[in-house]
């Protein structure tokens, strides 16, 4: 039990008294000290521990104990109240004797205490260090022995004893037989008091009742109420346990709350269930969509909260309610605005705006038209996330991405089933969730990268998504309901088509982005990229000044990539670089020159290596494509005496091994007409090797350079050092197309290279070649080998007589672009 009272310390109290009589004759009275006690009434004849925790609580406990004086416990009138004073206590108490005290772990007393006899409080003597007061004693309850009346009250009690104990089946029958036994009636009556479970101004009347009958009366009827009360308990539960079966056993204590209400007349629905009914009400969705959420919500109104389906409902009601079935934003389809838009955020990039102004432009015409499924291809660094954004943005519309890098598990695509533990819906509801609008820009990154396994393949479950005609009515797995995806304009991006599965390909259209040119990176870096980092930085524009012939230098020397992330933490190296110097020298401005880069950025880290390593026979140079942009290709042949052994090393993969062959085999059927030993075969080892071995490679486009290093090498004459070739070749020598012509010419220019050699059948693909880098580059248009080896070689392989008549006419096809 709780007790409070004064904690302060008095090293001045009045010690404790003996009781003296009244000196007019009254009842005897006493000086005790006052423990208060909170929600509970001691009776005489009661024995039961206190838990003491107060220091000045355990003073007067242990003092007491010490002194063996009596204790006067009174009840505080307000629980609450933690110093409690004498209008705080109920005037009448019970004297207790401490019977033994025991000491708890946390320093704290349990003290046994007994029940005495009444007595009332009459004056406060001292609050410090704990309550001591002037008591009175009270009389014992008088009776006579042959009184009819009250033979027939204790009778009756006792009778209703025996009632309440077959009600109770938790009643302490020790307990119960040990007041039956108690002769003293006064003592029987505290007992029986002590025993109800009744309010505490209820006991304390009892406690302040001076005469037994009147005592004995008030038991009849307490015990009478609760009699009555503990049969209406049972009645209930008889009730419900008629009304549910074994299947709704678990939902006992709801059905019992409700019966009680159905007693008492207060019978009301859920309170969360009428607030979402309310919701209903003013959420604009489908008519199906809001039958199927009053179904829910009438199962839930009759499921018992703490059921392990009621939280499956209840979120599930949620996800119906809060998803944007009706709600959508305005576009805004002015196209000059779209048009800034998209030129102030990139620069560049402009068969990608104008498809997006396409779309646009038909849009306004046909308001109707369903949204497109665009997807972004190119390397990294080259803006495709970012212009999702844009777009958005342009469009005024909700922008929401994604990452499917990765994601191996069908369920992120069309969610998990409801009767799954922690089941959500797929990425794509919870996404249009998070926009709050049903025509939001939903960017798909990196759908290239998404991987199947055990669980299901996620391209598979995009088929529909990404479907003009289907996605009208998807459904994921957790709604259940079909939710029209038709409004939302979706852009994929990728790094490469070849891992996106065909049919999913064929849902898309294809932008590509290509490779950016220097003039590209240097406008981007001057517009967007170095006042970001300045404002990254703390810097201004008038505290760090740059040229464009720094920037070119930055570009060319230390960023040779497709896109213009590198190019950034260049920047950003800079920024700082520069932010330290203003820091320490107190410079009002930095401006950094092409001699000052080393101080800033990590050492040189490109060079114009071509010129450099083709210095002897079998080197020739070629190009080729990458998930990350194009790249220049070193092959690389050496000879030496053997028995006609061909080693290829390089991480080089079956198709590029068979390019080798191929070419081995053209040689060998043409040595005579190409200068060459017919019997190197048999007497020679060639080795062929592509650097930068610890990257794998594949492809038949290395074709015709792989036939210009061996030709090079049996024929002792070194390749021109300013050109580089693609092509694939067949074993009559032709020069078939290729893929990936864009990058692989920029990767050329790139690398200072001004002279390349193409398919004849790539002419097309010139169109998409940037005007600069076209007028900066000549290229060679070719279709047979040796039109190849008259160009790359400085000087002309002999050919037969029989096909010099072919060969002049195919040398005076070959096409220069200047």
């Amino acid at each position: 039990m709780s007790e409070n009272f004064d904690n302060t310390e008095n090293e001045h109290m009045e010690p404790l008294t003996q009781g003296q009589p009244d000196s007019e004759g009254g009842e005897q009275r006493d000086i005790l000290a006052v423990l208060p006690l909170r929600n509970i009434v001691f009776f005489p004849g009661q024995i039961m521990p206190l838990f003491i925790g107060r220091p000045s609580s355990v003073r007067l406990i242990e003092e007491a104990h010490q002194a063996q004086r009596p204790v006067l416990v009174l009840t505080q009138r307000d629980s609450s109240i933690d110093m409690p004073h004498t209008s705080d206590l109920y005037e009448i108490g019970t004297v207790v004797r401490i019977v033994k005290i025991y000491t708890m772990p946390d320093g704290s007393k349990s003290v046994v205490v007994q029940g005495m006899h009444r007595a009332r409080f009459l004056s406060m003597l001292n609050e410090e260090p704990y309550l001591t007061a002037e008591i009175e004693h009270l009389p014992e309850h008088s009776h006579s022995e042959e009184d009819v009346e009250l033979s027939a009250l204790v009778s009756n009690v006792r009778s209703q004893l025996k009632k309440l104990e077959g009600l109770l089946p938790d009643f302490n029958p020790e307990q119960l037989n040990l007041i039956m036994n108690t002769q003293d009636l006064a003592n029987f009556a505290f007992l029986v008091t002590a025993l109800l479970n009744i309010a505490v101004p209820e006991k304390q009347d009892l406690l302040e009742t001076m005469e037994l009958k009147d005592l004995l009366n008030k038991l009849v009827v307490a015990l009478s109420k609760m009699i009555q009360r503990q049969e209406l308990s049972q009645k209930i539960q008889a009730d419900v346990q008629e009304s549910i079966n074994k299947a709704q056993r678990e939902y006992f204590l709801r059905e019992q709350l409700r019966a009680i209400k159905k007693e008492l007349g207060e019978e009301k629905e859920q309170l969360e269930v009428d607030e979402m009914r309310k919701k209903v009400e003013e959420t604009q969705m489908p008519e199906e969509i809001r039958k199927v959420v009053e179904k829910e919500l009438s199962r839930l109104s009759v499921m018992s909260p703490a059921a392990a389906e009621y939280s499956v409902t209840r979120n599930y009601v949620d996800w119906l309610l809060e998803m944007p079935w009706m709600i959508s934003t305005e576009d805004n389809i002015e196209i000059p605005h779209v048009r800034a838009k998209l030129d102030e955020d990139h620069y560049g990039l402009e068969s990608v705006k104008k498809r997006v102004l396409e779309y646009l432009a038909v849009r306004k015409l046909k308001n109707d038209m369903r949204g497109p499924i665009l997807c972004f291809v190119g390397p990294p660094g080259v803006g495709k996330t970012s212009l999702g954004r844009s777009i958005a943005d342009a469009m005024g519309r909700k922008y929401v991405r994604f990452s499917l890098g990765g994601v191996r598990d069908e369920a992120e695509i069309r969610g998990h089933r409801r009767t799954y533990v922690g089941a959500l819906p797929g990425r794509i509801i919870q996404n249009i969730k998070k926009s709050g609008s049903n025509n939001p820009v939903l960017v798909l990154d990196e759908i290239d990268k998404v991987g199947m396994d055990f669980r299901g393949d996620p391209t598979s479950a995009l088929l529909e998504v990404l479907d003009p005609e289907q996605n009208v009515n998807f459904s994921d797995h957790y709604l259940e309901v079909p939710f029209d995806l038709s409004h939302v304009l979706f852009i994929a991006t990728a790094n490469s088509l070849d891992t996106i599965q065909p049919a999913l390909r064929d849902r898309m259209e294809i932008i590509e982005i290509p490779s950016y040119i220097m003039d590209e990176k240097v406008h981007i870096a001057r517009r967007h990229l170095l006042p970001k980092q300045l404002r990254e930085h703390g810097l201004s524009d008038e505290q760090l000044t740059l040229s464009d012939e720094v920037l070119k230098d930055i570009i060319e020397r230390y960023t040779r990539e497709s896109g213009v992330r590198n190019l950034e933490r260049k920047l950003a190296d800079i920024c700082r670089g520069a932010a330290r110097q203003i820091a320490e020298d107190g410079s009002a401005m930095v401006s950094v020159s092409s001699a000052d880069l080393a101080d800033y950025i990590t050492s040189r880290k490109f060079f114009p290596e071509v010129a450099e390593r083709i210095v002897r026979p079998g080197i020739a140079t070629g190009l080729a494509w990458t998930p990350v942009g194009g790249d220049i290709l070193f092959i690389e042949a050496t000879k030496m005496k053997g028995k006609g052994r061909l080693i290829i090393t390089g991480q080089v993969r079956d198709v590029m091994k068979e390019s080798v062959q191929a070419a081995m085999s053209y040689i060998a059927s043409n040595a005579k007409e190409l200068g060459v030993d017919p019997d190197f075969r048999e007497t020679l080892d060639i080795h062929v090797h592509v650097p930068a071995g610890a990257v794998p490679k594949d492809g038949p486009s290395a074709g015709v350079t792989m036939l210009t290093a061996l030709t090079s090498l049996l024929t002792d004459r070194i390749v021109r050092n300013d050109l580089a070739m693609t092509g694939e070749i067949t074993l009559r020598g032709q020069v078939l197309p290729i893929g990936g012509v864009k990058e692989k010419v920029l990767a050329a220019h790139r690398a200072g290279i001004r002279t390349v050699l193409l398919p004849k059948r790539n002419a097309d693909d010139l169109a998409e070649i940037p005007e600069s880098v076209r007028n900066e580059i000549t290229f060679h248009l070719v279709e047979e080998m040796h039109e190849v080896l008259d160009i790359a070689l400085p000087k002309k392989v002999q050919k037969s007589k029989k096909k010099a008549k072919d060969t002049k006419n195919a040398i005076e096809s070959v096409t220069e672009i200047p």
